[in-house]
């Protein structure tokens, strides 16, 4: 009798001359949950044109609290050899760092909760959005200081001393002196944003961990 044929044994798994397929990687299709990082470039630009225009239509209502809060500074009216001058009534009053430290306080105010509000609603970041947090941010910054100073008291001093008459004390007009005011909006928001990004942002998935020791690497070797 002829003994039955025996079939060959399978090929072995780390045949150096074994090609296996490389994984798919990120941005190839089927490549699983992160077949696309983000939204795409263009819904993110045009999301951060949307919220240029918001955040500088949100300085219509920074120039109102401003114009609201801001304290006034005093002056008062004399005549002198027929001659009107305006001075001020409190030589040592600080009322004028009370509007630059107002609008700067605002400024933060606006540009903290901006940014916790774009992150709340899209939490992944990205140029665009905090480009959009920084323009914005100085466009209604920029909004809020003249719509301000045209809300507040005239710029003729001395028409405004002979209307009220001499010795009348009437508030100064509504102005900066601090320019560097106008960027405590948009760098608050940018700093905001990156910070809760870093801190509570969506994470990149980790690496796989390694095979055992000693096994053949995933692609042949040349």
């Amino acid at each position: 009798m002829t003994a039955p044929l025996t079939p060959p044994p399978p090929p072995h798994d780390d045949s150096p001359h074994q090609v296996r397929q490389a994984p798919p990687s990120a941005g190839a299709p089927g490549a699983g949950p992160y077949e696309q990082d983000g939204p795409g470039m263009k819904t993110e630009v045009r999301e951060a044109a949307l919220l240029t225009v918001a955040l500088t239509l949100a300085g219509v209502l920074m120039g109102l609290l401003w114009w609201w809060l801001a304290p006034h500074v005093p002056l008062v009216g004399d005549v002198i050899d027929k001659n009107w001058v305006v001075y001020l009534k409190d030589t040592e009053g600080e009322q004028a760092i009370g509007v630059d430290g107002t609008f700067t306080l605002l400024g933060l105010a606006f540009g903290l909760v901006g940014a916790v509000i774009v992150f709340l609603l899209r939490r992944r970041g990205g140029v665009p959005l905090v480009a959009a947090l920084g323009v914005g941010g100085l466009l209604g910054s920029l909004l809020a200081w003249r719509l301000g100073v045209w809300l507040g008291p005239g710029s003729d001093v001395l028409a405004h001393a002979r209307a009220v008459g001499k010795g009348v004390t009437f508030p100064a007009p509504l102005k900066l002196g601090a320019k560097g005011a106008l960027l405590a909006w948009p760098l608050g928001a940018a700093l905001v944003h990156l910070g809760l990004t870093a801190l509570f942002g969506p994470r990149d998935p980790e690496p796989a961990p390694p095979g055992p020791q000693g096994t053949e690497p995933p692609y042949p070797q040349h």
